[in-house]
């Protein structure tokens, strides 16, 4: 899974990709890198970002989406907590919710239905203005795991099909760097329950914590150090920045393990 961050203040790559011309360009660029899904977000999850209207939100991602569809048939993903938003993103083209408020707004889980939206539900402690004040957990991959089957059975109940649903725990949201590293060697229990695992951890901060002073631009090697690590571990959705090196890393991967495909 490709980002696209059609925002001004995303902890990566904030301001890059922020009008159509460029924002095209970059998500068409991810699908020759080997990108099968493109997430376009319109709104930071970043620790402390401040919300956008709805209004906003789908001005910015709306046009891209309308754009990419006509230039690719590649799946295209709405990142977003809004209903509206979703919707608008659906006209447009897209077939997937990427919602890190796992279809907790109002009228979420009746809208995902009603699209027919394969949807992925996320984990996320508090919200993102103050998620990562002072996150805690008595057992943090049996809270996160027991949170995703929670939302999970409330998507289903409201008539969202199994087979459409995904998790991902919420790298980086609500967690510190001990929670992240739990969750990462957790990934086999999470991915057992049939739903597809998706592990968003590219470039995020954690890999600082570990390698100090890295920045947001220079966090490749521990992104692909994830990447690697989830995908043998059973993660099923890899989304990422750097889809060209991340699908050459896991390309060589398998080479040496003697998988084709």
């Amino acid at each position: 899974m490709g980002i696209v961050n059609v925002t001004p203040d995303s902890f990566s790559d904030g301001g890059q990709f922020d009008d159509l011309p460029r924002a095209v360009e970059h998500g068409l660029k991810l699908v020759a890198d080997g990108a099968d899904i493109l997430d376009i977000g319109g709104e930071s999850t970043r620790p402390g970002a401040q919300p956008v209207g709805e209004a906003e939100e789908i001005a910015r991602t709306v046009p891209v989406i309308e754009a990419l569809r006509r230039e690719t048939a590649i799946p295209i993903s709405i990142d977003t907590m809004k209903p509206g938003v979703a919707r608008a993103a659906f006209t447009a083209g897209a077939t997937i919710w990427n919602d890190v408020n796992a279809l907790r707004a109002q009228g979420a889980l009746e809208t995902t239905a009603e699209l027919g939206a394969t949807v992925c539900l996320m984990h996320m402690k508090g919200e993102p203005r103050t998620m990562q004040d002072a996150p805690a957990y008595d057992d943090v991959a049996g809270e996160v795991e027991a949170f995703l089957l929670e939302r999970a059975k409330a998507a289903m109940a409201a008539g969202i099909p199994g087979s459409r649903i995904w998790i991902d725990p919420g790298i980086g949201f609500g967690k510190t760097l001990q929670h992240n590293l739990e969750l990462l060697r957790s990934i086999q229990a999470l991915s057992a329950h049939g739903f597809p695992l998706l592990i968003g951890a590219s470039r995020k901060r954690f890999i600082a914590a570990i390698d100090e002073g890295s920045q947001s631009d220079n966090r490749l090697g521990g992104s692909l150090a994830v990447a690697l690590h989830a995908a043998a571990s059973g993660a099923a959705i890899l989304r990422v920045h750097d889809v060209r090196e991340t699908v050459q890393a896991l390309t060589v991967s398998a080479a040496i393990e003697g998988i084709e495909g």
